[in-house]
């Protein structure tokens, strides 16, 4: 635990509860509802997302933290931690109510700075953890000092992710079912990428997710010159080992020292379907 700063994020940022033991990271619940059921995110696998989607042909609905989640978290810091800073590293502030309900949280106390870290799922991940790597080797920085750190490092983060197909985006209502019905028909995977908080869709692929996969790895770290130090790759349920080799083996050709598996929650699940693909890394 660091002397002076506790990071809090989402549940949503897909951030493991092994890797938030390891760098005491707190994690406010996201929620998926599923039908009329209504589960906080991070306490059943994505895999009952599909389950769910299978049975009925909808997509559960998600939001975001609300005032009462941050209310909890927050107090738990505080309680035992009362000399300590809490920086709040935000999932995407236009893609959900969460940050704006932190706010609410802790508009009284004095204790509680937040950045948006206009990332979501693993982009968020890589900002979160980077920065508690960090804040390891500088056990004297201020919250203030780590939020501009934090800052600089989402400055540099990029994500980019493609569906496995496009039943997921045609049942959440992102496109017509005519499109899905063709671009399915093709093999068509349009490439979504987060810039400045949105998910926007870029370029479209074509082909088996096999080809498409080392394609997009090589577009995405050629288009921000990205760091070969370390990569994350994003996995979704029904996410195939012949995928998983074909992109270790694209990492290594490029000279990539190491890669970090992240498996997709139930958030990023109801939007990007089954067997879907994502990269995150950072700019040199």
């Amino acid at each position: 635990m660091h002397k002076n700063v506790i990071l809090v994020a989402e549940t949503g940022s897909d951030i493991t509860p092994e890797q938030a033991a390891q760098y005491g990271i707190y994690l406010a619940p996201m929620h998926v509802q599923l039908g009329t059921v209504t589960k906080d995110d991070g306490t059943f696998p994505a895999e009952e997302v599909c389950e769910y989607y299978d049975k009925t042909g909808d997509v559960p609905r998600t939001s975001g933290c609300t005032p009462e989640d941050f209310n909890v978290v927050f107090d738990q810091i505080h309680a035992r931690w009362p000399q300590h800073k809490i920086l709040y590293l935000a999932y995407s502030a236009v893609t959900t109510c969460s940050y704006h309900s932190a706010e609410l949280a802790a508009e009284e106390w004095d204790y509680v700075v937040a950045v948006d870290t206009k990332q979501v799922s693993v982009g968020q991940a890589a900002v979160v953890l980077q920065l508690a790597k960090l804040l390891q080797h500088n056990p004297d920085m201020t919250v203030e000092q780590a939020a501009e750190e934090a800052r600089k490092i989402m400055a540099r983060t990029r994500m980019a992710f493609i569906p496995q197909n496009l039943d997921y985006l045609r049942a959440g209502g992102r496109v017509s079912n005519a499109a899905a019905m063709v671009g399915n028909l093709l093999g068509l995977h349009p490439c979504i990428e987060v810039e400045n908080g949105y998910l926007l869709a870029k370029k479209k692929y074509r082909g088996a997710m096999k080809k498409v996969i080392p394609a997009l790895i090589r577009d995405h770290m050629e288009k921000y010159a990205l760091s070969t130090d370390h990569l994350y790759f994003i996995w979704a349920p029904g996410f195939g080992d012949e995928l998983r080799q074909a992109a270790e083996q694209t990492a290594k050709e490029l000279g990539v020292q190491q890669v970090t598996w992240m498996k997709t929650g139930c958030v990023i699940t109801c939007h990007g379907g089954v067997g879907a693909f994502g990269i995150v890394g950072m700019e040199q």
